[in-house]
This record gives structure tokens, C-alpha cells and sequence, in this order.
């Protein structure tokens, strides 16, 4: 990292953009910047979440900010980086509130749908889902845990990861930041996740 010290915002930010230089992402959000985030992020609160989850959409917020940076803006990289980092916060807390307001869920939900494009049944649902009477929520929440041991035994350790993310809500961009992967990476890992959650579920429903 000693190399980087150095370097400024801007020059840090073409290595990332320009030479995918991973050690100068990691090192403008974890050691140049990460004073500008607790600064940004002090005294916001998200309904539901700890301090460090304000801090992480902070982060989420500088990742986008050196992602989509342009050198030939009359903004200072850092003025850039303010904006976002304020934005995807402030759009945390507006998400936040939303979801307060919703009915708990049960179950958990990958939102691959069972017959077609056009249904909300999706591959957990298809056990999870509860009947009209005790006995069915019972089975049903059973059926769950088998099918989640099933799911585990099968992933890699980075899909399962990049599974509990996704099932607490977090975006692709979200997930790369906190894993500290390219959003390519999460989308495949993705599209693996729910090829194997197919077939799986498939073949359950065969048994």
C-alpha cells in the first residue's frame, strides 16, 4: 500500500477505473476515504440497521462515486464523492422506511419463480409457504430446513455468502463492495445460486 500514499484522489481513482488496480479500490475506500465516510455518515440512522450497516452504505456510496467519477467534471473527486456517499444513505434510510411499514414474511425468498416469469411463486415459497392450519406450518417451515441444508451443502463458500447478502436485500453493487469483488462476479455467482436452488427444488418436489 505504501505506494499509493503519495497519490491523489484522482490519480488513485484512473488506477481503479482505467487498470482495474483492486489494491487502489482497497485502498481509497479503506484508508483514504475512510474518514470522509464516518464523517458523512454521522448522525444518520436507519430504521432497523447499526451504525456500522450506515457506515457500509457509506461505503456502497464511494465505490459508486469511483466507479462513475469523470476526470473532465468541474467537480473535485472528492466534492463527486460527498454526493454519493450522502445519496445512497439518504436513499438507505427512504428503503428503510418502506419496509418498516411492510407485513413480515416467514419465509425466505430467491425471487426465481417456479412455473414462469409472469408468477411471484418462487423456489423457497415452494416449500415455505405456510397452510391454513398449524400442522401445515409446521411442515412447511420443516420442508424449509431441509431445503436450506440442502441449498448450503451445495454452494461454495463465496455463493453462500453472496446468498445471506442477497437474502437480506443488498444489491449487486452492495454485495461487490462488502465482498470487495467486481458486480460481475456477484452476478454469475448469482445465476449459479439459482441453477442449483432449481434443480434442487425440482428434485425435491420429485421425492
Amino acid at each position: 500500500m505504501e505506494k499509493y500514499s503519495n497519490m491523489g484522489y484522482e490519480e488513485l481513482v484512473s488506477l481503479v477505473q482505467n487498470n482495474n488496480d483492486n489494491l487502489a479500490l482497497d485502498y481509497l475506500i479503506n484508508y483514504k476515504c475512510k474518514s470522509l465516510i464516518r464523517k458523512k455518515t454521522r448522525g444518520y440512522f436507519i430504521f432497523g440497521a447499526d451504525k456500522e450497516d450506515v457506515i457500509q452504505e457509506g461505503m456502497v456510496g464511494l465505490y459508486k462515486a469511483i466507479r462513475d467519477y469523470k476526470p473532465d467534471r468541474e467537480a473535485s473527486f472528492i466534492s463527486f464523492a460527498e454526493l454519493c456517499i450522502n445519496r445512497q444513505i439518504i436513499s438507505a434510510i427512504k428503503a428503510a422506511s418502506r419496509q418498516k411499514h411492510m407485513p413480515l414474511n416467514t419465509s425466505i425468498s430467491i425471487d426465481r419463480p417456479v412455473v414462469n416469469d409472469d408468477e411471484d411463486y418462487t423456489y423457497l415459497d415452494f416449500l415455505s409457504k405456510a397452510g391454513g392450519n398449524p400442522e401445515d406450518e409446521v411442515i412447511g417451515k420443516e420442508n424449509l430446513k431441509i431445503l436450506e441444508r440442502e441449498i448450503l451443502k451445495n454452494l461454495s463458500k463465496m455463493e453462500q455468502e453472496v446468498l445471506v447478502y442477497y437474502l437480506r436485500g443488498r444489491s449487486y453493487t452492495q454485495i461487490a463492495v462488502l465482498m470487495q469483488k467486481d458486480e460481475k462476479s456477484i452476478d454469475n455467482a448469482l445465476q449459479r445460486i439459482k441453477k442449483k436452488v432449481a434443480g434442487i427444488v425440482q428434485k425435491k418436489s420429485l421425492e
